[in-house]
């Protein structure tokens, strides 16, 4: 059918309410956001959502897809033994992305792992609890440069654009985990700088900026999003859209970026 969706949101944990408790709070503005971006997700009426998630099944040399049939979450590493949810797989969407890959000579795992990491379950939280036959298909990225994660990207869109399904994309990742002394990386110099031209970029539909970054500038802001950002743009190449900025913050030395790209 076509896409009907894309966003960029993050993953912190602690929006799970029985993870981050009262902490949540200090982070109610990624929260309220990513409320809001349920709403349009919900409007869209996908039938599938991909989500890119940077805590999956990475491999250095190749991008990943899960052809699983069916997905639990579960956040017990962090805490939570209760919260669960269940998806539905989109298998024979992954298999034609594997095709299509094989015959561009552009190298991808195809993996079959029931359970969801982090980064995709935290946004799926948020966005999918009104939904009840959606499909998920959960994509990774890998350590080859920013021009091949561009062009998984344009793969990945040829593909939406030929299946039958609504299709929603949603990549996860936060941005710079050093911007200040108590962020989980440490302080980075350039942690802060990175989340503004980043942003600043993506508003301004300047995906050439982006790819052109230093990959030494990126590296040092100690980001886990930036190569989710590179596919999802790869995906909306050629397509007329504006990014609405939802949201903001990095009260916990990480920054969480909530976006709708409406077109």
């Amino acid at each position: 059918m076509s896409l009907v969706f894309a966003a960029i949101v993050p993953h912190p944990p602690l929006l799970i309410p029985n993870i981050g408790k009262e902490e949540l709070k200090k982070i109610d503005q990624t929260k309220k956001a990513l409320e809001q971006l349920e709403q349009d997700l919900y409007l869209a009426k996908p039938d599938v959502v991909a989500i890119i998630s940077p805590h999956g099944s990475l491999f250095s040399d190749a991008f990943s897809v899960n052809a699983h049939t069916h997905f639990i979450s579960g956040f017990e590493q962090f805490g939570d033994f209760s919260t669960k949810l269940e998806w539905t797989g989109a298998d024979s969407i992954a298999a034609r992305i594997a095709h299509r890959a094989n015959l561009e000579n552009l190298p991808l795992q195809l993996i079959s792992e029931e359970h969801l990491d982090h980064g995709s379950t935290v946004p799926l939280f948020y966005l999918t609890q009104h939904f009840s036959n959606l499909r998920v298909l959960p994509i990774g990225y890998s350590s080859l440069d920013a021009k091949a994660h561009l062009r998984f990207g344009e793969i990945l869109k040829d593909i939406f654009m030929e299946t039958e399904k609504r299709v929603a994309v949603i990549a996860s990742g936060d941005l710079s985990h050093g911007l200040t002394t108590e962020a989980p990386a440490g302080f980075s110099k350039t942690g802060k700088e990175f989340d503004q031209k980043l942003i600043e970029m993506i508003e301004t539909r300047n995906t050439t900026g982006i790819l052109g970054m230093d990959p030494k500038f990126v590296e040092d802001a100690a980001e886990c999003g930036f190569r989710s950002f590179l596919i999802l743009l790869g995906i909306l190449k050629n397509m007329n859209y504006t990014f609405k900025n939802y949201s903001y913050e990095g009260p916990f030395g990480v920054g969480y970026l909530v976006g709708n790209f409406v077109f």
